[in-house]
């Protein structure tokens, strides 16, 4: 059986039941198997605050484990807090996304410290907004112009409303960005703008070659669009029962849902508990 040395695993859908908590048994598996040796990376769409919470529920700072940020545009040792990786967007790109947002009626936003800085009407209550700052537990600081409130450098913006126009937009704007900037949705409302050639398989492969590890040694676990990159560069690509299809299809394996224990079912599969030293 392939020994598997770094685990990267994606928070909503895929760590996280939909109350935004760890099951116990999940969190037990991700601390036996670190126990054992293998590395944790939690790899995200989120800003590292958004993530803390999580990484802290699974001990990463005491077992050596990483975060991985905006979907692979930051890399932090979670032991040491040092940033091993950072990529940002180009300033230039700012003023044509807030041209789409607003042509579109559609809210922008960023992270700038610990708050959500978002534009767009009546932001207070935007129910996707809303949805962002509850999953990483963020203030929302809304603003009239978004260009003149936000500091550089930024990682990301995400562009957020109603599913099908937004699909269209992602089109429109991964044309428009083509060399400058990455669009695509993590969710069918979530509309996100990284630095150009930033994903999270590209994190994981910065993080491995950190490590000295190989992609074979790598499992990686998702279930949104942005995760279909690393199930794909992974030595063992799995995919949540809840995953869309085009990401089980991408999958070398799926397990049960987020609800169900599926990553704690898939690491008992894959890397089993060490026997019991004799006394």
């Amino acid at each position: 059986m392939q020994a598997y040395k770094l685990i990267a695993i994606d928070i909503d859908g895929t760590l996280v039941k939909s109350d935004q908590t760890i099951s116990p048994r999940t969190i037990e598996t991700l601390i036996r198997v670190q126990k054992q040796g293998v590395k944790v990376t939690i790899c995200s769409g989120r800003p590292a605050y958004g993530i803390a919470p999580h990484a802290d529920t699974l001990r990463l700072a005491e077992f050596g484990g990483y975060v991985i940020s905006y979907n692979g545009g930051g890399i932090c040792n979670w032991a040491t807090k040092e940033e091993i990786y950072a990529q940002t967007l180009k300033p230039e790109v700012l003023p044509y996304l807030c041209e789409c947002a607003r042509k579109h009626g559609f809210s922008i936003l960023t992270y700038v410290g610990e708050h959500i800085v978002a534009e767009g009407n009546h932001v207070e209550n935007n129910p996707y907004v809303q949805f962002t700052s509850m999953r990483n537990k963020m203030p929302i600081h809304p603003v009239p112009d978004f260009l003149k409130e936000i500091t550089y450098p930024i990682s990301k913006c995400m562009i957020v409303g109603n599913p099908e126009p937004l699909q269209q937009l992602e089109q429109e704007m991964a044309t428009h960005l083509q060399g400058q900037a990455e669009a695509y949705r993590s969710e069918p409302f979530f509309l996100e703008i990284v630095p150009q050639g930033i994903e999270k398989a590209r994190g994981l492969a910065a993080l491995l070659t950190h490590l000295g590890l190989q992609r074979e040694e790598l499992m990686a676990f998702g279930d949104g669009f942005n995760d279909i990159g690393m199930i794909e560069f992974a030595g063992m690509g799995i995919a949540m029962a809840n995953a869309q299809e085009v990401v089980k299809k991408a999958a070398d394996y799926v397990t049960g849902s987020n609800e169900a224990d599926g990553i704690a079912d898939a690491l008992d599969k894959f890397i089993p508990r060490l026997p019991d030293k004799p006394c």
